[in-house]
């Protein structure tokens, strides 16, 4: 993936990034802190610091997922991810929107992450005795964030104005933030599952304001090759949910067979979810970002595309939990639901990705979810082990028929939607 802007390339190899970013008390660094369309396009060491914090939010996600496992606490799992995944969402539009390398967007940065990163600490009691924790400090990062910029771009007057839509936005999602943060039980899912449908759709509607409108369509412009690498990245660290729930839970309290049999079965499993994302679509989302009529409808489906697949993996990984604890005996209907449930919520995800990227989905997307479907009752009556072992065999299709549709043909180029 070429990292640089146009002007970067000008120049010589040996002092790239010296020679791309602006002298200091130059206009473009006194100036507003938004990024320069010319810039450099790569994701700074900061972000990726930044992302460090979410491998721990979903771990814990995943892992309070299979504590008394229900409905209700899958629930509170979907709440809680959708939260985590949010902060990191609009973050990453930050970075995209404004110059990361600019002193005040990484003190910026920072702050946001030591508030992830508390909100993190809350999770395992966010329904519970520490809800106002991790409600309040949501709240607190999306209004810090726009008290912080409406500021520091005062001197652009659209800019500010998009700030403010979005800050009036995240105003209204926090009174049943906090309303939840004082009520428990089925009322608290209530109360935060009406903020976060707030906050998405806001998102969605372009953030329309009584007297200030919708965001207008210059000011949604992103950075093809810095958002796909970021949506790339936290695709990554999900994966990595996955691999710490298999180095951590491996066990010898059973046979040796049955254990590297389990761990096996859940590697290849983790391997298959990274080739299916990655085939085509994954390779191609720069391009067909860059390709569309309209670069910003990007902007307005890949964080619901992303969540679906993340969810789908963070599931997964809560499979592997079970599994790698106990390999052998019946499999119960809940367990079966996690286990089949994870691969079937990422390839609904990857599903829609394709479209994106395409404007078409394969048949083996639905193909695949239905088969899963086809073969969780017969799982019912066999070890936990053997139904991880079902989801991997139609992962396998999957990937096969991926690999049967491009083998020897000549590279598809991205149709975006229009």
């Amino acid at each position: 993936m070429d990292r640089t802007g146009p002007s970067s390339r000008a120049v010589p190899q040996e002092f790239p990034v010296h020679l791309a970013a602006p002298e200091p008390g130059s206009p473009r660094a006194s100036g507003p802190p938004v990024r320069d369309p010319e810039g450099p396009r790569r994701v700074t060491l900061l972000e990726l610091f930044f992302d460090l914090v979410y491998v721990v939010a979903l771990a814990l996600i995943s892992r309070g997922m299979v504590d008394q496992l229900d409905w209700h606490r899958a629930a509170e799992a979907l709440i809680m991810l959708a939260a985590v995944w949010w902060t990191w969402a609009i973050t990453t539009l930050v970075t995209d929107l404004y110059n990361p390398e600019r002193t005040e967007i990484k003190l910026l940065i920072s702050a946001v992450m030591f508030g992830a990163l508390l909100m993190t600490t809350a999770i395992p009691e966010a329904f519970n005795n520490r809800g106002l924790v991790f409600a309040g400090t949501y709240v607190a990062i999306h209004l810090g964030r726009g008290l912080f910029l409406m500021p520091a771009v005062r001197r652009e007057p659209q800019t500010q104005r998009r700030a403010a839509r979005i800050f009036v936005w995240f105003v209204v999602s926090a009174i049943p933030w906090l309303i939840g943060a004082f009520v428990s039980g089925d009322a608290r899912i209530v109360c935060w599952a009406i903020a976060l449908a707030i906050d998405y759709l806001g998102f969605r509607l372009a953030y329309p304001v009584p007297g200030l409108g919708v965001v207008p369509e210059k000011q949604r412009n992103v950075t093809a090759e810095h958002l796909s690498e970021r949506y790339q990245q936290f695709f990554i660290i999900a994966l990595g949910d996955a691999i710490l729930t298999i180095g951590t839970m491996f066990s010898m309290e059973h046979t040796e067979a049955e254990n590297i049999g389990a761990f096996a079965v859940a590697f290849l499993t983790t391997l298959l979810l990274w080739r299916i994302y990655v085939h085509k679509s994954g390779e191609l989302l720069p391009t067909a970002i860059k390709a569309a009529e309209s670069p910003s409808k990007f902007l307005f489906s890949a964080p619901y595309t992303h969540l679906l697949m993340i969810s789908g993996v963070v599931t997964t990984a809560a499979g592997f939990h079970l599994v790698l604890h106990e390999p052998t005996g019946r499999t119960p209907p809940a367990w079966l639901a996690v286990i089949l449930g994870g691969p079937a919520l990422f390839l609904a995800g990857r599903a829609s990705f394709e479209y994106e990227v395409f404007s078409r989905v394969s048949w083996s997307r639905p193909g695949g979810v239905l088969a899963l479907l086809t073969i969780a009752p017969g799982l019912l009556y066999l070890p936990p082990v053997f139904a991880s072992l079902g989801g991997l065999l139609v992962l396998v299709g999957v990937a096969y028929a991926d690999f049967r549709r491009s083998h020897g043909k000549p590279p598809e180029a991205p149709s975006p939607p229009h």
